[in-house]
């Protein structure tokens, strides 16, 4: 399998943007202690805001922790997040969901540098984690739980924002490991008080394992990327901000070959063709900031038969057009506005399907209040459809500190996702689709912050779905004379609820340990269904990962560890076919050679565990890995 990723900057920082200061804290000519880069985010309100004073739970991840869990597969970081699991077709590569609080991969809403990554060629939408390494990231920040009141189409589940990364001098970075595997990294930036660039590159490829469990022959990948940020300041408040991303990705896959037609080792690949970017300007003033641009997002995808195939056998294309600006107002008395204008083109068209368009033009204002001690937000949203008409969003948060270091925080927040060009008018399409709306509760205490010396934290929630998306056959809708074959519907209610516990702790600055639990309950609650009660798919209600670093007395040597539990589930909606649950144990080293070069390395499923995320489909055994770090 071939993989092929290219990012470049065009002039400057993609927006929405985030701090930039790594520091745990920095302070104003007065000596006044200043939140750090690790402190804000802006996937609550679309503005920086501190995260302290949002009712939302939302974990930060930021490079020294993605560079210590090292390697390409950026779900063994993210899996370190509360409520969120993973589900993949084969190993590293294989087409990869991310799941949070037991919503539908497709319900997730992903950002890279402010971009909106869904694939509007796919039936359901949805990003493909298999595509993104952790290489050039600066930091992921992920909230759970309902958002569209802010980010609209696809946040029920949650936002997952991915920034690259905006540094000063040359880094490299090369590993080798089981499967023939070999990953290679760079990056390089300058900065000045006139703006800033940096440009990231790398490699990847492993011979791989067999997507398919029984299968022998192995089903590989390989991966080029290059990427890039940047700034320039016009004036001291006036910035130009741009990014592009270029992704082109071949994946081995298995199928149904014959003379069987059962699943099994097969010779096809699919290619998937990306293009992305935004240019815009950013202004920041004592009261008001604003960010305002136009991105793109592109992507092509092609499957074959096998190497001799000179062309696909069938093929998709999507593309999404989106102009926004959003916004900041500091009003009198300790009151703040977010708000926000965008509209959307997108069109899609396959090797089956003409090509449809659609426009989604949306509106949102978030009115807040802040002091010291107390913060509270609410806010709305309308969207204008020009396939299924208009939707409004309502949301709402709070948080309240009752002591110096303990808070309070609850939110209340809405969420649709609007029916993809697919559901709507391929052969499968059904044009009186409405969207899939969900209502998002929850509510917990927090002890101090993720980077602090002490961390605790418990959450309580609860997200109820309705008019979900799914394929019927014709009999149970008596189309079978138009459609004999089936089409999409909104015939579905679930409901997803349950706890997440986190605990972190920096006894010492050599020792860092970390816990992050969920339980939660996703059930099929459609009136008159068969699988009314049951258990959604692939939604594990329990998950586990524990984590520890030490920083010895020997030279600067350090050790690692990460255990992953994950609990039983069922593969398919009748909750007939069950997947077993698994723990995954890895551990890690690093040792630093001279002030700027390092080397490390890990091993995998350390206990050689056999599991499946998806019924059928292997995963990798025990693997190693070694590698080396230079920074100048």
């Amino acid at each position: 399998m071939k993989k092929f990723l290219i990012s470049v900057s065009l002039l400057a920082v993609a927006t929405p943007a985030f701090a930039q200061d790594e520091d745990l804290a920095t302070f104003d000519p007065v000596g006044v202690r200043l939140p750090s880069a690790k402190e804000i985010t802006v996937v609550a309100t679309g503005s920086e805001v501190r995260i302290d004073r949002l009712g939302q739970p939302i974990t930060v991840i930021t490079a020294d922790e993605i560079q210590s869990i090292q390697g390409p597969d950026i779900t063994r970081v993210l899996e370190r997040v509360p409520g969120l699991t993973v589900s993949r077709n084969g190993g590293p590569g294989s087409f990869t969901g991310v799941r949070l609080r037991g919503s539908d991969a497709e319900q997730v809403l992903v950002l890279v540098d402010g971009v909106r990554m869904e694939d509007v060629s796919a039936p359901s939408g949805g990003f493909d984690f298999g595509t993104l390494t952790p290489g050039g990231i600066e930091r992921i920040d992920v909230l759970r739980g309902s958002n569209s009141v802010v980010w609209g189409s696809a946040a029920i589940g949650g936002v997952i924002a991915v920034q690259s990364r905006d540094f000063n001098g040359v880094e490299a970075s090369a590993e080798y490991g089981a499967n023939e595997s070999y990953t290679a990294d760079a990056a390089a930036g300058i900065s000045s008080d006139q703006g800033a660039i940096t440009l990231n590159g790398g490699y990847a490829r492993s011979d791989g394992i067999s997507a398919a469990a029984v299968g022998t022959e192995p089903d590989g990948f390989r991966q080029w990327r290059v990427g890039g940020r940047g700034r320039l300041n016009i004036t001291q408040e006036l910035s130009v901000v741009a990014t592009a991303r270029y992704a082109d990705t071949r994946t081995d896959i298995d199928g149904f070959g014959p003379p069987t037609f059962s699943f099994g080792d097969t010779p096809e690949y699919q290619t998937t063709r990306q293009a992305s970017g935004r240019v815009g300007l950013r202004y920041v003033g004592e009261a008001l900031t604003l960010n305002t641009g136009f991105a793109l997002s592109d992507t092509k995808r092609d499957y074959f038969a096998d190497d001799t195939a000179n062309d696909p056998s069938y093929g998709y294309k999507g593309r999404s057009e989106r102009a926004d600006l959003t916004g900041r107002l500091n009003l009198p008395a300790d009151f703040t506005l977010d708000f926000g204008a965008d509209s959307e083109w997108t069109r899609f068209s396959s090797d089956f399907d003409a090509e449809a368009k659609a426009n989604l033009t949306s509106g949102h204002a978030l009115l807040g209040y802040s002091t010291d001690r107390a913060s509270i937000a609410a806010g709305v949203r309308y969207d204008d459809h020009s396939r299924f008409g208009s939707a409004w969003t309502f949301g709402a948060n709070g948080s309240f500190e009752l002591t110096e270091s303990l808070r309070l925080r609850a939110s209340y927040g809405e969420g649709f996702k609007a029916p993809t060009l697919y559901q709507l008018l391929s052969d499968y399409g059904n044009k009186g689709l409405v969207p899939e709306r969900s209502k998002s509760y929850d509510a917990g205490l927090e002890w101090g912050s993720r980077n602090g010396a002490l961390h605790a934290s418990a959450t309580v929630f609860r997200r109820d779905s309705r008019n979900l998306i799914a394929f019927v056959s014709c009999a149970s809708l008596n189309a079978c004379a138009t459609r004999p074959f089936g089409l999409y519907d909104n015939i579905g209610k679930a409901r997803a609820e349950g706890v997440e516990l986190e605990l972190g702790a920096r006894p010492s600055d050599t020792l860092q340990v970390r816990a992050a639990y969920t339980y939660v309950e996703s059930r099929n609650l459609t009136p008159g269904n068969a699988n009314n009660g049951r258990d959604l798919a692939r939604r594990p209600r329990h998950a586990l990962t524990v984590s520890g670093d030490w920083t010895s007395p020997l030279a600067g040597l350090t050790l690692g560890a990460d255990l992953r539990m994950v609990g039983d589930s069922y593969d398919n909606a009748s909750n007939t076919r069950r997947l077993d649950g698994y723990p995954l144990t890895t551990v890690r080293a690093s040792f630093p050679v001279t002030e700027k070069v390092e080397l490390f390395g890990r091993v995998e499923n350390v206990f050689d565990q056999s599991y499946q995320t998806v019924a059928d489909y292997g995963t990798w055994g025990r693997s190693a890995f070694v590698g080396i770090r230079a920074r100048y």
